[in-house]
């Protein structure tokens, strides 16, 4: 886990912007050459001898010609191939918003005047909202997803990061683990991790939970107790928060 508190970034692949085309203009055609008024005349004869050869051959009941040739295909276009994620089913197609998957009525209740800041590319998005009131307090929220597009096996992909995912939880400097166990009933698997920040006076809650091919995290943070005894007692409060915040957003990604 890579310390997360008051010092938020955004992360974010941007795609380079396209390539400036000049508009191609071909060259103007040539002036034709004057030529001779009997090569012309000559020119029309040899094309009016060309013609009545290819019309006394195909009158000829012998002469056969290649009917593929000179016949119009009438075959039907084959039907064009199906996309990457069309030809998988059961997945996640694409990412919503990144700041569109939370009610309002959730961050105002998480984080009162809240501001926010995303960052979004077709794989990864972010959407993080810090109270105006105190820097201790954040909501994140981090999406990822393994495209078919990009990936032959985007379900197991997913699997994966989800899984290096909890390992590192295990053993993540920076903060001192309170809680870390499985959660169940949250997308096709989810844990729950609280932690307290040893740099910082901050608790954080977080919940890691995959569905089919997508991974997200949310990450809820608010001003740990002075003393420290009153840490454990927000665990249940902290982590609450975080994983009604993960449930919204799971039904919001099953639509896409």
């Amino acid at each position: 886990m890579t310390r997360r508190g008051s010092e938020e970034r955004d992360v974010g692949l941007h795609p380079p912007a396209e390539p400036f085309h000049r508009p191609y203009a071909g060259p103007e055609p040539p002036s034709p050459a004057r030529r001779p008024k009997r090569l012309i005349v000559l020119l029309v004869a040899a094309v009016a001898f060309t013609g009545a050869a290819v019309a006394v051959f195909l009158a000829v009941p012998g002469g056969k010609t290649d009917r593929a040739a000179v016949t119009p295909s009438t075959a039907e276009p084959s039907p064009s191939e199906p996309s990457p994620s069309e030809a998988v089913p059961g997945i996640v197609r694409a990412l919503p918003p990144p700041c569109g998957t939370v009610a309002a009525e959730t961050v105002a209740k998480a984080v009162p005047k809240a501001s926010e800041r995303q960052s979004a590319n077709s794989t990864l998005t972010t959407c993080t909202y810090t109270s105006k009131e105190s820097a201790f307090r954040w909501l994140r929220v981090e999406a990822r997803l393994y495209a078919p597009a990009h990936s032959a096996t985007p379900v197991r992909d997913a699997e994966s990061y989800y899984d290096a995912q909890w390992t590192q939880a295990h053993d993540a400097p920076l903060v001192r683990t309170i809680a870390l166990e499985r959660e169940q009933g949250v997308g096709d698997e989810a844990y729950r991790w609280f932690m307290a920040d040893q740099g910082q006076p901050t608790l954080v809650g977080q919940v890691t939970a995959r569905v089919k091919n997508a991974v997200v995290t949310v990450s809820y943070s608010e001003e740990a107790p002075r003393g420290g005894g009153g840490q454990a007692a927000r665990e249940r409060a902290v982590l609450g928060t975080a994983t009604a915040v993960a449930r919204e957003v799971l039904t919001v990604l099953n639509d896409f």
